[in-house]
């Protein structure tokens, strides 16, 4: 019987992998109570968000630019903390980027509306700018929406689908229409077409496929601006590790985890094995690892790891890491060079499988806006060109005759290209003698260092059937105790988004624990506190009732049809 001076005993979580989803869920489960472990395979944080140094040059290893930054206020906030008190300093980037075309023409993306307006008119006239601003009014009600109606909640099952809530908004969100699709309503030149639909490579998809509801990525980057931390993106991982350090989280570093461990009957996780053959024991197992990796490496052998293998993916990259001489002055923070055959080039990467004969690619040079990025009067550049994911284990190194993938011959051709690329269009010259010092990832690399099934670094693919309900579950069907947390679980991949999953699993887990969360929902009404003054109160106009649930019939049928679709079709784009 236990005494009145004996302690309770604290729940024990395990987190296995070290990624933004993994230490989030570790700081906010170790603020709830829980004594918690995160089990690393690497000796740095942050997985794909890290750093690469080289002799007094840094290097964004993944993500490069911060969007959505009130989910990153808010998981601090959360903690109890805010970004700046855990010396986390957002840098704004403006213009957000300069686009560069085949023809010797460029765009300027920028969150100020004269500026848009500018260059908007220079290309459609003044119809075009206010057709921009019927866009933006789109975009600006998928990322509303999908922040309250997505972000925000758990889909468990398909049921959640069928919530009035979010019913009634579903066609709103445009799932069924591509981004580039949208786009055509709104701009009538292929330029811009361009320009405003590119963003759907953040989800490693083609714009021909994406949802039209991620046109909220262009609302964000617009209306709200893309963000840097001094000092590189994982200031924002070394703030969560910090947090959760205080609250008693445990960091155990290169570290590989072998397999999760099951009761007899296999119903329940109850710790896990490392390579090492040492176990650890836990009342929960948090897996922030690949998610397709983690079905059919860390798990038993399951018909659910078999068919996550075949769900289309996203893409991945060859990505160049160089350490310049000297400033190169054409190129500004973030630049986007766009392809001549710009959906042939989307049909090579996703369809094939390949690099495109002109690539799209993306170049960033931390230095412009970060000086603490390479040495006085150099430049660090990252350059990241999409291309496809591995089409089976042997055809990682591109050394297999047989093989359609040669990653040494598409290296090679995506170095040439980005080179005479830039200098073409740009003005830009004598890049490739500048360049003192090399570092590259494909999509072999990525697999390797971060158990990416197929190198495909935004995790599995955001098709209509790879989202809300359909996508894998933050919490295991068939085992209890056993939890999800990254780019391949609900809501999806990105940072600000995995951000957002980290608080949905982490509730969850409590929720089944029957502990509080100590703190709040997280939203806040017209970007202030609700206000119970008559002045402020909102008061919508009343919606007609036969329109609504005309819509909710509507979109109860469109239910129907995916789930009786889903069986086999998972990889459909619409």
């Amino acid at each position: 019987m236990a005494t009145s001076n004996e302690k309770p005993k604290h729940k024990t979580a395990i987190v296995v992998g070290a990624g933004v989803g993994g230490v989030a869920t570790a700081a906010r489960l170790a603020k709830a109570g829980f004594e918690v472990t995160v089990l690393e395979k690497n000796d740095f944080t942050g997985g794909r968000c890290s750093l690469i140094h080289h002799e007094g040059y840094r290097f964004d290893q993944g993500p490069s630019l911060l969007l959505l930054p009130q989910l990153f206020q808010e998981a601090f906030r959360d903690l109890g903390t805010s970004l700046e008190a855990e010396d986390v300093h957002l840098m704004k980037c403006e213009p957000n980027y300069n686009m560069w075309f085949g023809d010797g023409e460029s765009f300027e993306l920028s969150t100020d509306v004269s500026r848009m307006k500018t260059e908007i008119e220079k290309w459609e006239g003044k119809d075009g700018f206010e057709r921009y601003l019927g866009f933006l009014q789109e975009a600006h009600r998928h990322y509303e929406l999908s922040v309250t109606h997505v972000l925000r909640k758990n889909f468990t099952s398909l049921l959640c689908m069928a919530r009035p809530s979010f019913l009634r908004h579903l066609l709103a969100l445009h799932p069924f229409e591509s981004i580039y699709a949208r786009a055509t309503r709104y701009f009538w030149t292929e330029r811009l077409r361009r320009v405003f639909t590119f963003g759907s490579m953040y989800m490693g998809m083609s714009p021909f496929d994406a949802p039209g509801t991620y046109s909220l990525l262009q609302y964000t980057e617009l209306a709200e601006g893309i963000w840097y931390p001094k000092g590189g993106f994982h200031r924002v991982v070394e703030g969560l590790v910090k947090i959760g350090q205080r609250l008693g989280v445990n960091y155990r570093m290169s570290t590989p985890v072998a397999a999760v461990n099951l009761t007899p009957d296999g119903r329940r996780a109850t710790g896990v094995t490392l390579s090492t053959g040492e176990q650890l024991t836990a009342d929960v197992t948090i897996i922030n690892a690949d998610l397709v990796y983690a079905f059919n490496n860390l798990l038993p052998p399951s018909s659910r790891g078999a068919s996550l293998v075949r769900r289309a993916s996203s893409c991945s990259s060859i990505s160049f890491y160089w350490a310049m001489d000297r400033i190169i002055p054409e190129l500004k923070v973030h630049n986007i060079f766009l392809a001549d055959d710009y959906r042939e080039s989307f049909d090579d990467i996703f369809d094939h499988q390949l690099m495109p004969q002109q690539p799209s690619f993306y170049v960033n040079v931390p230095s412009r806006i970060d000086p603490t990025a390479a040495p006085a009067g150099k430049d660090a550049i990252v350059v990241l060109v999409p291309v496809g994911h591995l089409l089976d284990e042997s055809q990682g190194k591109g050394l297999n005759p047989q093989s359609k993938q040669d990653w040494d011959a598409m290296i090679a051709k995506a170095r040439t290209t980005v080179l005479s690329t830039i200098e073409a269009r740009t003005g830009a010259h004598a890049l490739q003698p500048s360049i003192v010092n090399e570092m590259v990832h494909t999509p072999g690399s990525w697999r390797d260092t971060f158990n990416l099934d197929k190198g495909a670094i935004l995790g599995l693919s955001h098709s209509f059937f790879n989202v809300l309900s359909f996508r894998p579950s933050t919490k295991h069907p068939s085992i209890d105790g056993c939890f999800f947390v990254g780019a391949s679980t609900h809501p999806g991949t990105g940072v600000p988004i995995v951000l957002a999953g980290s608080k949905i699993t982490a509730e969850q887990i409590l929720a089944e624990n029957h502990m509080s969360w100590p703190w709040g929902s997280g939203e806040v009404e017209g970007g202030r506190q609700a206000s119970s003054a008559t002045i402020d109160q909102s008061k919508p106009p009343l919606s007609s009732t036969l329109w609504t649930f005309f819509v909710a019939l509507l979109a109860l049928f469109i239910l129907y049809v995916a789930i009786t679709l889903k069986g086999g079709r998972s990889s459909w784009h619409f």
